[in-house]
């Protein structure tokens, strides 16, 4: 299964690959991280989420990029597509939005020198900065794109009208927020029917709930009961309820491991029907 990415005319793999768990504190070596980059790809992803924050804090900024660049150099370059951010310090392991224009320009310069190329593909503000206006962010990274530096604009961290702000200073492709059945905010406000009217891919990151949802894929009675029904696994019926949520919609789970990027992929495989789908949608809510 394919999608386009927003207006750029490059569909990539419904299920691309977050690649934050790799540099997070709890992370596999090098070589475990690169191989799993490397499986990733051989397995058919072709979108790769990466942020040069990514990192235990600000004395390795760039880890992850590292690590990406690291895992696709065995690949054609023109089969993967990278997706970096900008926008975010890590003093201490702190995260700190910065979105001034000149951290953002010098970012982009160091992202592309990390990841060895001269023009990144999609480079997406991390998270708004209270203290910056976000058009002004905003035609920061429009001035990289017309300087040729990259390719394609994108937003994390947004509600609706943030994202209109930023709408009326340049075209935006993709929109990076957290989406899970605990965490349904967008589900809610109709920030995703609003990206599909626009031609903006969104792209849930923590798609299965993070680390304090875990257990519910092992426990919840109700994705125990759907994975039985499906013949498949309480992590794919999580990720198949994200990909009817729309055909503009490309969860990017993340990995450690081999057999969780394998099992991602089967997500696409099937198709949870109405009534089981509002089954997942009330999976979060308290009830009445």
């Amino acid at each position: 299964m394919k999608r386009f990415i927003g207006r750029t005319g490059h569909s990539v793999n419904a299920i691309g690959l977050g690649a934050w768990q790799l540099s997070n504190v709890r992370r596999p070596s090098k070589e475990q991280a690169v191989s799993v980059i490397k499986a990733a790809i051989e397995a058919g992803i072709d979108f790769i989420d990466t942020a040069d924050c990514y990192c235990a804090d600000d004395t390795e900024f760039g880890h992850n990029e590292r690590l990406v660049k690291a895992g696709v150099k065995f690949f054609a370059s023109s089969r993967i597509r990278i997706a970096t951010k900008a926008g975010i310090r890590r003093p201490g392991g702190a995260w700190q939005p910065d979105g001034r224009p000149e951290w953002i320009t010098s970012c982009c310069d160091a992202s592309l020198a990390r990841l060895g190329t001269d023009c990144l593909f999609l480079y997406q503000l991390h998270k708004p900065d209270p203290q910056v206006p976000i058009e002004e962010t905003v035609t920061a990274m429009r001035d990289l794109q017309t300087a040729g530096k990259i390719q394609h604009i994108g937003l994390s961290n947004v509600d609706q009208p943030t994202l209109e702000r930023a709408l009326t200073v340049a075209r935006i492709e993709t929109v990076q927020n957290e989406c899970n059945p605990w965490a349904n905010v967008d589900v809610d406000s109709g920030l995703i029917e609003f990206c599909e009217t626009q031609s903006i891919s969104y792209l849930p990151y923590r798609p299965v709930g993070g680390s304090e949802h875990h257990g519910a894929l092992a426990s919840d009675p109700t994705l125990r009961e759907l994975a039985e029904r499906y013949q498949t696994s309480t992590y794919c019926v999580l990720l198949n309820w994200l990909l009817g949520l729309g055909a503009h919609v490309i969860p990017i789970p993340g990995a450690t491991r081999l057999a969780s990027v394998v099992d991602s992929l089967r997500a696409t495989d099937f198709e949870i029907d109405a009534a089981d789908r509002q089954r997942l949608d009330n999976l979060g809510r308290a009830p009445d």
